[in-house]
């Protein structure tokens, strides 16, 4: 995973609420073996209408095209604990989201896969969709700055470690490999 300090973007504003992994990425595309190639899936039955782009969804809209952050309503993530659905938001290009609350099993999910998931309050947020210039997100020093106005953020210290040094599971291990090597060598039969 690459390390997460900093973004700015302009904000895409996906005006929906109980946004459930099947509309993030539907079943019919959970094929792929590797986690790339889900962002061109990503909300596809919003995105498209018999393949071709449906002009009034916000993904669709050029002024987004480049976007790396979600602003999304109540219970984003709900539905099944399907990991493709982080996959799909992030190789889109999506490294935070910000809502006011996530599913459980998604937000951990955002985590272990290098994207941000930021809680704020309703107000927060609708301040944010209001936001037409670039925001900007720094986990440092956990702040949403928009609008010339810096809004602090909560974040578990052991997730805000995970993405500041862009350690997955696997990085995680190893830094206790010593004590590993130490504990089998002290338990060999």
């Amino acid at each position: 995973m690459q390390p997460f300090k900093k973004i700015k973007s302009i904000a895409t504003p996906l005006d929906k609420v109980n946004v459930d992994t099947d509309q993030i990425v539907p079943k019919q595309f959970l094929k792929l073996i590797q986690r790339t190639g889900f962002g061109q899936y990503l909300f596809y039955d919003w995105r498209y209408d018999k393949g071709a782009p449906k002009q009034d969804f916000v993904l669709n809209d050029p002024a987004y095209k480049n976007s790396k952050i979600l602003l999304a309503r109540d219970n984003f993530g709900c539905g099944s604990s399907r990991e493709h659905a982080v996959w799909a938001l992030d190789d889109y290009g999506f490294k935070v989201i910000i809502s006011t609350s996530f599913a459980d099993i998604f937000y951990n999910n955002c985590f272990k896969n290098g994207v941000l998931p930021i809680r704020v309050p309703d107000e927060t947020l609708q301040k944010l969709f209001s936001t037409k210039s670039e925001i900007e997100v720094d986990l440092e020093s956990q702040s949403i700055v928009a609008d010339g106005a810096q809004i602090p953020f909560n974040i578990e210290p052991h997730w805000k470690k995970i993405l500041l040094e862009g350690l997955d599971d696997i990085a995680v291990t190893l830094l206790h490999e010593d004590a590993i090597v130490r504990y089998e060598r002290s338990h060999k039969t």
